[in-house]
């Protein structure tokens, strides 16, 4: 057990109930296989596993702590559990070297998970002063201070915009690269510091704490989050079986947007307008599961309040295509 607690004493997984009851009609069979994409501190896998005791799970971390977590956390279901070391968008080589063709339903819960904020010394959370890091693989990459410290400011402005859609990007990415001049980021008290004075202060008091939305912009560069949501949610539905179920949890509405792109396009017909008939090459090879995006309910909101920007989406394989195995 690791000195910082127990996994299911520090997570509350999001919407937990509402994700079996749509992953369930593919993991009634004996000997299926649930993916775990990005499995955290374990809390959906948990649920999966007490549920369908004929599930085979296969969890997926870049981050070797959480890992550790839930292994303790899935102990006793150590005989139906394997955990893999790897990034999200490795998902087809996770299952090659496990042998296993395709898989029948799986889930992605994207972004920072609950062990990463918790932790001051990781980097993640602005309330608290830790160095900048930021990597959710503490094994490699750089961190924040390195993108800090070396990016130009036109890179610096590009993150901030398009990652934490700020404002005043401009303003910000030309405040540090004076600052790191005089000395170089370590710490993340300096940046929120900086953030507080450049930022105005209407803008302060209309917009929340102004660190919010650099934080996130530089987890994502540092993380290549949605790079790798990119290829990750292309690989899990290239191989989930035909009857086979994806869910997916967003918290921002840039990630959301990939889920919903890949979602709608396997959604939609391909047939050339015209023809009389849908062209069953061209016919649509996912269902929606969920109308539009379902969000956490007022309850689930006041019990477990990281829960209250989630975004739920879930869709069913319904043909094969190209390249996929059954």
């Amino acid at each position: 057990m690791t000195s910082r607690g127990a996994a299911a004493e520090r997570h509350v997984p999001v919407l937990r109930d509402r994700v079996v009851e749509l992953l369930a009609p593919a993991l009634s069979e004996a000997g299926a296989v649930y993916v775990d994409g990005t499995l955290g501190m374990g809390g959906h896998a948990e649920a999966v596993l007490e549920r369908f005791p004929e599930v085979r799970v296969v969890g997926i971390d870049r981050d070797e702590e959480a890992l550790a977590l839930a292994g303790e956390r899935l102990a006793a279901y150590a005989d139906r559990l394997q955990l893999v070391h790897a990034v999200s968008d490795e998902l087809a080589e996770v299952l090659d070297d496990l042998r296993l063709p395709a898989y029948d339903a799986g889930l992605f819960d994207l972004g920072v998970s609950s062990l990463q904020l918790d932790e001051a010394d990781r980097g993640f959370a602005y309330a608290k002063d830790a160095p900048l890091d930021m990597r959710m693989d503490q094994g490699e990459g750089p961190t924040a201070a390195d993108v800090l410290n070396t990016y130009a400011a036109r890179d610096l402005e590009r993150v901030l915009r398009d990652y934490g859609e700020e404002r005043f990007a401009r303003r910000i990415a030309t405040t540090i690269v004076a600052e790191r001049e005089r000395e170089p980021f370590t710490t993340s008290a300096r940046l929120v510091e900086l953030l507080r004075r450049v930022v105005p202060a209407a803008s302060q008091r209309t917009g929340g704490n102004p660190a919010k939305r650099t934080f996130q912009a530089l987890r994502i560069e540092v993380n290549d989050e949605l790079g790798t949501w990119r290829r990750a949610v292309a690989a899990a539905i290239g191989r989930l079986r035909v009857g086979g179920r994806l869910a997916v949890l967003a918290y921002h509405s840039l990630e959301d947007r990939i889920t919903k792109q890949a979602f709608a396009a396997g959604a939609t017909s391909t047939t050339p307008p015209g023809l009389p008939v849908d062209l069953p090459e061209h016919a649509a090879y996912l269902r929606l599961l969920t109308r539009g995006a379902e969000r956490a309910s007022d309850a689930e909101i006041a019990a477990n309040p990281r829960s209250a920007s989630v975004r739920l989406r879930a869709a069913e394989r319904i043909r094969p295509t190209k390249g996929t195995s059954r």
